[in-house]
């Protein structure tokens, strides 16, 4: 299909979006026909079905809504389909894999007798559903939603484990290796879920468009099923402690929203595990910007201060909570081109109610001033407790103050009371031109793309592990790329210059370091997607490595353009980004030590210069090793990557001058 003013055109029909195979079946195929989610009528009940490459995946998706004591869609049977093939091109506010690519997939609306309808679209690399409802009621109340998928084998599965607290999470989740058949029964926990299919295909189970409605939750059930479930809406919260909004009562229904609404995506990634890491189809599900003006919306790097524990020295000041430290955070990110800073907690009093209340070693108007005099924005750290109880006079007092953006921790829900107020924190931070990054909360279900100033999530098992435990292995940090981060960017907050050894690593909650060599950190900048990057350690070890800042001074956060050098899930990643005529290579493995052969052919003409920094000759048993080298190469050049066990590697491209 031709491009039409830059842009692919959408058809209203197709032949092949949906054929009805016999009276009460409506299949949709994917444009590459290897796809095809069908919805079958059982009598009164309906039921989706997934196949890919002509086998079946998933046998049965019973599915139903109640709204108002009424289960929909009832009785009444498949009453009519419209069909269309969506071919369009995106150019997302806030790039991430690339900045722009091509949305592609066949969409069927079907109706029902009664005021519901399920539309249906697959993609060549994955298949959605969701319900839509046009009840003529201002509003209604979702009792409930019955969702299970019963797959076709005992996939192995990358299952995210279960919290003990129930709904109460920061979904920080490990992914343990397992059968469907063994995922816990009675035991929810929060997808993304990742199954291994035959031929070398993985799906992932997620939820995208999360508004006025509560996140998906899996859990266990008979053989090889899994179990949809929802928190319930809050009756009553407690706070507990000066940060832990708690549900202490919940009511016995999941949403009160508008009855005519669209409601959630329910989506399959399908895909090998180089497409997983290019997957752009969950982030075409979620609403467009709403934004009217998004010139404003900067991302970038951050020198950070509470990884680290502000451990500055050779300093003539006492390193703290304090005007000096920050302002010496502010110097540094200036003189190595990073964009912000943030205060983290204890810039305030401690307390839900103080807020407001600066601690007295701090001004935060001086500071915002400082960082402005060198082009540094500041970004506060919050609880969400706290920002609700003071919400319209913080955000004044934030214009006030100059800053550019907050970091709101402790959700620690996905109900729809807390998915409600992440929404409100987006629309009213971007009324006031501030940033967001969501922490210590529910995954990312395409926020970021409705409101682009919600930069980054993190609902990741990240770096800050390593203060209290050992969870954040390589073998994790090479898990992440292919399943929580296909949900959306992350801030797993890289950048430790203290590297050790699987045998050398301790957790050291003061001065912390990371497991793995110093240039699997480094890789994180490339592999891993935020528009919002930290980095984590203190300007003194930065100071004392400093061949390691051209690169972290350079590396961009948003990119023009994805290549795959290798995947495999759990074990390695590597992959080229373009920003601009810049490439750069990011790689790392697990605890294995491996060597990659990764070709070039992404390069244009012409000779480049690269930069790398790899695992040193000593790595495996000195993690900080580091060899820095510069050489020329070409689009036939192949690089011949040796990863020390942990190891990483990160590269600089540019065009040859000539």
């Amino acid at each position: 299909m031709g491009m039409i003013q830059g842009i692919w055109a959408i058809t209203a029909t197709t032949v092949f979006a949906a054929t009805l195979v016999q009276a009460q079946e409506v299949r949709t195929v994917s444009p590459d026909e290897t796809i095809v989610f069908s919805i079958l009528a059982e009598g009164a009940n309906i039921c989706g079905k997934l196949a890919v490459d002509g086998k079946s995946v998933i046998d049965r998706i019973p599915m139903s809504i109640t709204i108002d004591g009424v289960e929909y869609p009832g009785s009444g049977g498949l009453n009519k389909t419209e069909t269309r093939t969506i071919d369009r091109e995106t150019v997302p506010v806030i790039p991430g894999i690339s900045s722009r690519f091509r949305e592609q997939c066949n969409e069927t609306v079907i109706r029902f007798d009664g005021p519901v309808n399920l539309r249906v679209r697959v993609h060549n690399d994955g298949a959605a559903f969701r319900w839509e409802s046009r009840i003529d009621r201002g509003e209604v109340t979702v009792n409930g939603e019955e969702l299970a998928f019963e797959f076709a084998d005992d996939y192995p599965a990358y299952y995210p484990t279960p919290e003990k607290k129930g709904y109460f999470s920061h979904q920080e989740r490990r992914l343990g290796r397992l059968p469907i058949s063994a995922a816990p029964i009675g035991q929810p926990t929060s997808p993304p879920v990742l199954l291994e299919l035959d031929g070398g295909r993985k799906l992932l189970l997620t939820d995208v468009n999360v508004q006025h409605y509560p996140g998906l939750w899996i859990e266990g059930a008979e053989g090889t099923a899994l179990k949809a479930s929802f928190p319930p809406y809050p009756a009553k919260t407690e706070l507990k402690g000066d940060r832990d909004l708690t549900v202490a009562e919940r009511s016995d229904f999941l949403a009160k929203c508008p009855g005519t609404r669209s409601f959630p995506w329910r989506a399959f990634v399908v895909a090998d595990d180089a497409g997983l890491l290019t997957s752009t189809m969950l982030h075409t599900l979620a609403d467009p910007c709403r934004l009217d003006d998004t010139a404003w919306i900067k991302p970038g790097k951050v020198a950070w201060d509470w990884w680290n524990y502000r451990n500055i020295t050779d300093m003539p000041f006492k390193a703290g909570i304090n005007q000096e430290t920050y302002k010496h955070f502010i110097d540094f990110a200036a003189a190595n081109d990073l964009q912000y800073i943030i205060l983290d907690e204890g810039w305030s009093e401690k307390g839900p109610d103080n807020l407001l209340h600066v601690v007295p070693a701090l001004n935060i108007a001086e500071l915002v001033e400082h960082g402005e005099s060198k082009n540094v924005g500041v970004i506060l750290w919050m609880t969400s407790a706290a920002l609700e109880q003071n919400f319209d006079a913080a955000f004044e007092q934030f214009s006030t103050w100059g800053i550019k953006g907050i970091k709101v921790d402790f959700m620690q829900r996905d109900d729809q009371v807390m998915m409600d107020f992440c929404e409100r924190i987006a629309i009213v931070a971007a009324n006031h031109q501030l940033l967001v990054d969501f922490h210590g909360g529910s995954k990312p279900t395409g926020l970021q793309r409705t409101y682009p100033n919600v930069l980054t999530h993190e609902s990741v098992l990240g770096l800050e592990q390593n203060k209290w435990s050992k969870n954040a292995t390589p073998g994790m940090a090479v898990l992440l790329p292919f399943t929580r981060m296909v949900a959306g960017p992350m801030d797993y907050t890289p950048g430790a210059m203290d590297n050790y050894t699987e045998a050398t690593f301790r957790a050291v909650g003061r001065n912390p370091g990371s497991q793995g060599t110093r240039c699997h950190q480094l890789a994180m900048y490339v592999v891993y997607l935020s528009p919002l990057q930290m980095l984590a350690d203190t300007p003194t070890k930065y100071r004392r490595n400093p061949g390691c800042m051209p690169f972290l001074s350079a590396v961009p956060t948003t990119w023009d353009e994805t290549v795959v050098l290798h995947a495999e899930v759990g074990k390695a990643v590597a992959v080229a980004r373009r920003k601009g005529d810049t490439w750069y290579i990011g790689a790392m493995t697990d605890w294995t030590p491996r060597e990659l052969e990764c070709k070039l052919g992404f390069l244009g003409n012409g000779d480049f210069q690269l930069n790398s920094w790899k695992d040193g000759p000593n790595a495996a048993t000195e993690a900080t090793d580091t060899t820095i080298g510069e050489s020329t190469v070409d689009a036939s050049s192949t690089l011949t990557l040796k990863l020390a066990p942990g190891g990483g590697y990160a590269a600089i491209i540019k065009r040859s001058k000539s």
